[in-house]
């Protein structure tokens, strides 16, 4: 049986996601197809209406019907419609975004967004009709001028994600766990564990993926083919992510000298890491206490 034609997705620009950190929309693919994206560097909430199967982490999952899904940045995901018709909403949103000051654990130990997790959950009548009004909230505040919108648009997806936190996950994957899967999902884990960072007199232990190889104790090598499988990213990339939003966190939210932030992360001088953070961020590390 041939699958029914389905409308070719179109790039949405992205642009004003990376200045505010949001985005939501509506999905209603036989009017707009659903949008894709060249880089997915935020988070993804999405709410379906429809027949779709879902790609995520070497896994497989059918739905069929209302549903929700969390979409991580750091593990590929992809969806094919089995039918021309779907409906709902989605938002994308920046891990800075949603948390603020907060430098507590990742998105990526959430159970909703973290490897091995299932995030797709079949909804109820009542529970799509909640989180559907949530979405409409968002929708409708995305365009306003009220001074405080993006505290209230978080709270809206905190709700969601609280609501999604209290129900049973789908049982419909098709178990396809591999050794990359595992190898990154515990990569990610020690990563974490490295933060936050306490004291410039206890510095970031690991800093390489040579590091974390031999903490894991297989090679680099491995390592790096086993995170580029999984999430479509170098080891590398990940490390120098999480050190930068360490370092901002810092300079933001702490009153440590330059160089003690320095030390703290693992740089022997403080001019190497004013280099490294203006290559990542492009602005030097005092900017962000002006």
């Amino acid at each position: 049986m041939n699958k029914p034609a389905i409308p070719r997705n179109y790039d949405l620009n992205t642009t004003e996601l990376k200045l505010k950190g949001f985005k939501v929309y509506a999905i209603e693919t036989g009017i707009n197809p659903v949008p894709t994206y060249s880089r997915r560097d935020f988070y993804k909430i999405c709410l379906v209406s429809g027949h779709s199967l879902i790609h995520y982490a070497g896994k497989s999952i059918e739905m069929n019907g209302d549903f929700l899904f969390f979409g991580n940045p750091h593990i590929p995901y992809s969806s094919d419609l089995m039918e021309p018709q779907q409906h709902g909403y989605a938002c994308l949103f920046t891990e800075e975004f949603l948390k603020t000051h907060d430098r507590s654990e990742s998105f990526q130990e959430s159970p909703l967004f973290k490897i091995g997790s299932t995030p797709v959950f079949s909804l109820a009548h009542e529970q799509q009709y909640f989180i559907a009004t949530l979405f409409q909230k968002m929708l409708s505040e995305q365009s306003t001028d009220y001074a405080f919108k993006n505290d209230l648009i978080r709270n809206y997806i905190n709700l969601i994600i609280h609501e999604a936190l209290k129900m049973q996950p789908s049982d419909n994957f098709l178990k396809q766990q591999n050794a990359s899967a595992r190898i990154t999902s515990l990569f990610l884990d020690l990563l974490e564990r490295q933060f936050p960072i306490e004291s410039a007199q206890r510095p970031l232990r690991l800093k390489t993926a040579l590091d974390y190889a031999n903490n894991l104790s297989i090679h680099v090598n491995h390592l790096n083919r086993s995170v580029k499988e999984i999430t479509g990213r170098p080891t590398s990339s990940h490390i120098a992510e999480r050190i930068t939003s360490e370092a901002k966190a810092l300079l933001q939210h702490t009153d440590w000298s330059v160089a003690d932030i320095a030390y703290g992360l693992g740089f022997e001088y403080p001019t190497y890491f004013n280099n490294y953070f203006k290559r990542m961020t492009g602005t030097i590390p005092k900017a962000l206490r002006a």
